[in-house]
This record gives structure tokens, C-alpha cells and sequence, in this order.
């Protein structure tokens, strides 16, 4: 058979191809108990390498996000996400079907050496089919709290108990009843279970930080209502620059809230989905007296994740409010200061006529001046040049003279204007 060139493969090829493979569910058989850890972190998390160092298994890297260590009773499983590690330990279950076996040694342990960002720590028994175990005065002793939820799953072949608290050691409890399920199915269904737990936990995350800051997201709201008002009074324009600043201001806050809360709000949504394909991956049906653990969900946890749904609504919303009132704003100040152009265009427009009309007296007394001035200098040449005999007709020469000067001195000034203009 002729192989293929490693030459011609892109380089991810074989990775893409490995991980349909990733985190495979893993056979199991009743009776069996689980002891589930999730916790924030990823695959640098020094609690998972430490347990691979303890068993001498490899240990997580950025190529490797999830490892099987086997062992003689049993098996640990790890898996590294995004922004969370889960671990399980798988061992038989020994103990009577009415108590909960407490954590072997070795999970013991493993416990203390939990990092402060436990979320889930989980017990799941997996019971084979016996009568009278799951009778529901049975399972009223195995739940005391009273707020037992349970499910026919796998289309019967398989059912689940739970009540969604913790027990005195801080403990989930999970009760998963096989029926007619193979060891594959099992695991599979389990290993779901596993995963609504799991990312029902990781979803909730997101319902603290948005209690926290719908207050702040009311105080922007109505900052943003009273800025609105406030532009609508067409009386208060000198505040114009003042609501700007304001608004500036809420909209820096409202981006921080954004940049703050935008991630967990989308990893809510994200987990949230995942929750849901579970469920429904679980096939369930009705238990006679039980709600179904989808439907206590739905009425749990379902409003939570709306919640944080609500508040990436909100800020959108909020973010396009802002956008508007700033371009409302920004218009009434372009039209204020578009207005106070006009008028001091129309106000340099006066005191251009009145500039003009002044240049215009100016021009015509200067005319006289210099009329007057050369009348004078031509008077005084006239005395000079006659005898003294003629000397009073020195006055009718500058009567002569008076309207033939102050032509050419005004065609003079005419001119001159003319020039100046073109020149401009």
C-alpha cells in the first residue's frame, strides 16, 4: 500500500484528525462510585502535575490537555479546558446501598491539595438493577434534604437521582441506577451527567458578577436619563460642553463595565448551551412524584443564566443610548456654534459697512486736503514767479485752478483705489 508523503500533509493535519478522539467517554460497570474536582485553571495547574508526577504519568502541556492513569481498582482521568481542570477517580463501590462511601485515601489526599478555586467536587455511585434499593422510602434515607430530583434516562434503560445540595463534607450527591445499559453506555451517560454538573457550576459563575453590576448599570442608566433631559431643554445651551464631559464619562464606565464583564457573560451563554445538549443528550423521561433534573433546571438555573443574558442586553442597549444622546448632543452644539457664526459673521458684516462708509468720508475729506494743499503750494509759486504788480491775480489763478485740482486729485483717488482692488 503506497503512503502517504509526510511532505504533502499540512502541518495540523494529524492533530485536527486526533482530536474527534479527545476526551473519550470511558466503559464502566455497576457498582462503581466517582469522585468528581473541578476547579479554575488550565493545563499549568501545579495539582494536576504533582498527582501525574505521584502515579509517574505524563503530565499536562499545551499539547496534551487530558491523560487516563490506570490503576489496579479503578482509574483517574483528568481533562484540562479553557479555563478549568476536572479530575475523576474512578473506584468499586463497596459500601451498603443506603450509606456514601467516603473518599479512599489516595482521593483523600488529592483533596488537600485542592487549590482554592474548587467548584465541583462531586460523589456519583453507579448501582447495578437490585429490587427494593431504589424504593423511594430508600432514596429518601440516601437524600435527606427532601428536594430529591430524578430521571429516567437512555430511554429507560437507565435512571438518576440527585437533590443538588451539598452534604455535611461538602459533597455533591448523584445516584445513577443501571438498568439495561452496557458498559459503553453507561460511561457515556455518566460521563454526561459528569458534564452538567460540571459546566452547570461554570455557567453559574457569570450570576454574581452580573447582580454586581446591575447596580452600577442602573446608576448609568439614569445618569444617562437625566443627561437626556437635560439636552432636551433648549434653554441651558451654555452646559452643552458640561453634559459632554459627562457623557464622556459614562460612556468610559460603561465600556469598563463591558471589557470587565463581557467574557464571563459569553462563557455563561456558552456553558449554558452546553448544559442543555446534555440534557437532552440524556434522552430523559418522567419518574412518577420526581421532577425531571431538566425540568428543576429549567427553574433553577435557567433564570440565572437569563440574568446574565439580561445584563449583556442592558449594556448593549445602554452603549447605543450613549451613542445617540452623544450625537443628539454633539448636533445641538454644532447648531449653537453654527448660529454663533452667523452672527458673528453678520456682526463682522456691519462693522465692514461701517468701515467702508468711514474709508468712503475719509477718502472724500482727503480729496480736499490735498486739493487744498496743492491749491496753496500753487499760490505761493504764482507770488514767487509775478511781479509785484501782478501779484493779486495770484487769487484768480488759484480760483481757476481750485476745481481743475480737486478733479485730477479725486480722479487721482479713484484710480488709486481701483489698483489696490485689482491687486486683492
Amino acid at each position: 500500500m503506497q503512503t502517504l508523503d509526510s511532505r504533502i500533509e499540512h502541518p495540523l493535519r494529524r492533530s485536527l484528525m486526533d482530536e474527534v478522539h479527545a476526551r473519550p467517554s470511558l466503559g464502566l460497570s455497576a457498582p462503581a462510585v466517582l469522585f468528581h474536582f473541578a476547579w479554575l485553571g488550565d493545563y499549568t495547574s501545579e495539582t494536576l502535575a504533582a498527582l501525574c508526577r505521584q502515579h509517574e504519568a505524563p503530565g499536562p502541556s499545551p499539547a496534551r490537555r487530558h491523560g487516563l492513569i490506570q490503576q489496579n481498582d479503578g482509574w483517574i482521568k483528568w481533562e484540562c479546558h479553557t479555563e478549568f481542570v476536572t479530575c475523576c477517580f474512578l473506584r468499586p463501590d463497596n459500601a451498603p446501598a443506603d450509606t456514601w462511601p467516603g473518599p479512599p485515601p489516595d482521593v483523600t489526599q488529592f483533596i488537600g491539595t485542592l487549590p482554592g478555586s474548587c467548584l465541583v467536587a462531586l460523589i456519583l455511585r453507579v448501582a447495578a438493577d437490585a429490587p427494593g434499593t431504589f424504593e423511594p422510602a430508600r432514596l429518601t434515607e440516601i437524600f435527606p434534604s427532601g428536594e430529591l430530583v430524578g430521571s429516567s434516562i437512555a430511554a429507560g434503560d437507565g435512571m438518576v437521582w440527585t437533590d443538588f445540595r451539598l452534604d455535611p463534607a461538602g459533597f455533591g450527591r448523584m445516584l445513577v441506577r443501571n438498568i439495561r445499559m452496557t458498559p459503553g453506555r453507561l460511561g457515556r451517560a455518566v460521563q454526561r451527567l459528569l458534564e452538567v454538573e460540571t459546566y452547570r457550576m461554570m455557567a453559574l459563575l457569570g450570576l454574581p458578577l452580573a447582580r454586581e453590576i446591575s447596580d452600577e448599570l442602573g446608576r448609568l442608566e439614569n445618569a444617562l436619563t437625566s443627561i437626556a433631559a437635560r439636552t432636551a431643554d433648549a434653554s441651558r445651551h451654555e452646559e452643552d460642553h458640561e453634559l459632554l464631559d459627562q457623557l464622556t464619562h459614562i460612556a468610559a464606565d460603561a465600556a469598563a463595565l463591558s471589557a470587565r464583564s463581557r467574557y464571563r457573560f459569553s462563557a455563561t451563554a456558552a456553558y449554558a448551551q452546553l448544559v442543555e445538549r446534555r440534557l437532552s443528550e440524556l434522552r430523559e423521561d418522567r419518574i412518577d412524584g420526581l421532577s425531571r433534573v431538566s425540568a428543576f433546571l429549567e427553574r433553577r438555573f435557567h433564570p440565572a443564566t437569563s440574568t446574565c443574558a439580561s445584563c449583556v442586553r442592558r449594556m448593549d442597549v445602554l452603549a447605543g443610548s450613549i451613542d445617540q444622546a452623544a450625537d443628539m448632543l454633539r448636533t445641538r452644539v454644532d447648531v449653537n456654534l453654527e448660529a454663533q457664526n452667523s452672527n458673528l459673521l453678520r456682526a463682522m458684516e456691519s462693522r465692514s459697512r461701517t468701515q467702508l462708509r468711514i474709508q468712503e468720508a475719509v477718502e472724500g475729506l482727503s480729496v480736499f486736503a490735498i486739493s487744498y494743499y496743492l491749491i496753496a503750494l500753487l499760490k505761493i509759486l504764482v507770488e514767487g514767479l509775478l511781479p509785484e504788480d501782478f501779484a493779486n491775480r495770484e487769487h484768480v489763478i488759484a480760483a481757476i485752478a481750485v476745481p481743475v485740482v480737486l478733479a485730477a486729485v479725486w480722479l487721482g483717488v479713484r484710480r488709486l483705489r481701483r489698483v489696490l482692488k485689482s491687486d486683492h
